[in-house]
């Protein structure tokens, strides 16, 4: 008997829980013309910047591609004449990416860098497979003034040896011996 009356309890419970929402009004987001304000610090969309003097940032140091947990990040490097190391071809497989935000953080060069823009939505799979003309955008993302070249040490035509921002002057291995 008292389970009857412990079924009509929670039967009469649902209803009442029904009958308390069927006179509310719905909260409806109107998707496409009302975008919900993201948190400030949203992964999404990965981008590749550039240097405030305009060239590339990405060294092809296959850091991101190597950290990545999902293998969707892939590239070949080459070297120019000034000695600066560039990435030949850039491939991101957004269909694979979990914009976990690890590429974003091992990039020594600030090149690779994640926006809050996440409509990435496509019919076709292969539409997703973004080549590096598709990531490069003409600006230095949230570092503008950053420049890898005048702090790594190498020579370019940023700088020579013991010219570059916090390096110290080249020794001189011969006036060092006894």
């Amino acid at each position: 008997m008292t389970e009857a009356i412990e079924a009509l309890k929670a039967l009469a419970g649902g209803f009442a829980t029904t009958f308390k929402h069927l006179f509310r009004k719905p909260i409806t987001e109107e998707y496409p013309e009302y975008k919900r304000p993201l948190p400030e610090r949203t992964r999404a969309r990965i981008i590749l910047t550039r240097d405030p003097d305009g060239k590339e940032r990405c060294v092809a140091c296959y850091l991101c591609s190597a950290v990545c947990p999902v293998s969707c990040i892939s590239m070949q490097s080459a070297q120019k004449e000034d000695e600066r190391r560039y990435a030949t071809w850039f491939r991101i497989n957004f269909a694979r990416c979990i914009y976990c935000g690890l590429c974003e953080e091992a990039c020594p060069t600030s090149a690779i860098q994640l926006t809050p823009n996440f409509e990435t939505c496509e019919k076709d799979i292969l539409k997703l497979v973004y080549e590096k003309e598709d990531l490069l955008v003409d600006h230095g993302g949230k570092d503008k003034e950053y420049c890898f070249y005048k702090y790594a040490g190498i020579v370019t035509d940023v700088g020579g040896k013991g010219e570059h921002i916090r390096e110290d002057k080249p020794v001189n291995v011969k006036s060092n011996m006894p």
